[in-house]
């Protein structure tokens, strides 16, 4: 066991699961392990190296983690660098700690995106296999016909091969939700195309559980620590 570093009860509380009192209640309960091994009551744990689980899924308590949700403006780069000069998301967030964009929304595309030095968390919400949600709001340059709309329900073959079924639902004329778990280069986009109906303006209006409509193009905030534990929860996978 380990002697050193913090008390585990500690760190669960720190991290949004509840008063102390709460967390060592779930570590009673078996619910709680580190690097594998169920922990009990006393243990300690080095926030820099132990791996800590509730009920399987792995807690990030490594120190420094940030985890930043911009609403993208128009005419941003999803990038870090930018050898053209251009403004990217990296401009809209404080300098430090350095973090990175989690998949990309193309220069046109506004809306949701997370920023994080968590990479692991990064990994799980970008790869397929998680199926992590993304939800768009696609304004086309027509109202959609009913063989469309199902074709994007269905599936199709792009450049880069066929796209998972698509959940699709038309909420204006001109206007259709999107919800894909993939995250191709302007997917979106070249489905829509795909099908006859070019799409105007698009905007990320949810990422997995992350939904916050009172942020205005270009604001930021970090999340909660409640928000971050959604977001744990959302990448487990019993595959990869």
């Amino acid at each position: 066991m380990n002697q050193g570093g913090e008390r585990l009860q500690k760190v669960l509380a720190r991290h949004g699961f509840g008063s102390r009192r709460a967390c060592e209640e779930l570590i009673a309960l078996g619910r709680v392990t580190v690097d594998g091994d169920v922990a009990v009551l006393g243990r300690r744990v080095d926030v820099a190296c132990d791996e800590v689980a509730v009920d399987g899924v792995v807690v990030g308590v490594r120190p420094g983690l940030v985890h930043y949700l911009l609403n993208k403006p128009k005419g941003v780069i999803s990038t870090a660098d930018d050898t053209h000069g251009r403004r990217t998301v990296i401009d809209l967030v404080p300098p430090e700690p350095r973090v990175f964009p989690v998949g990309r929304l193309d220069a046109d595309t506004e809306g949701l995106l997370l920023l994080t030095n968590d990479g692991d968390m990064a990994h799980r919400l970008t790869h397929p296999s998680y199926g992590v949600e993304k939800e768009y709001l696609a304004q086309l340059r027509s109202s959609p016909s009913r063989s469309a709309v199902r074709s994007l329900r269905e599936g199709l073959n792009l450049d880069d091969g066929p796209t998972a079924p698509a959940r699709v639902n038309v909420v204006e004329a001109d206007l259709v939700k999107i919800i894909i778990h993939e995250g191709r280069n302007r997917q979106v986009r070249r489905m829509c195309e795909a099908v006859g109906y070019p799409v105007i303006r698009l905007v990320r209006t949810r990422i997995g559980p992350l939904v916050d409509r009172s942020l205005a193009p270009g604001e930021w905030r970090e999340l909660s620590a409640l928000e971050v534990r959604s977001l744990e929860v959302a990448v487990r996978s019993t595959g990869d």
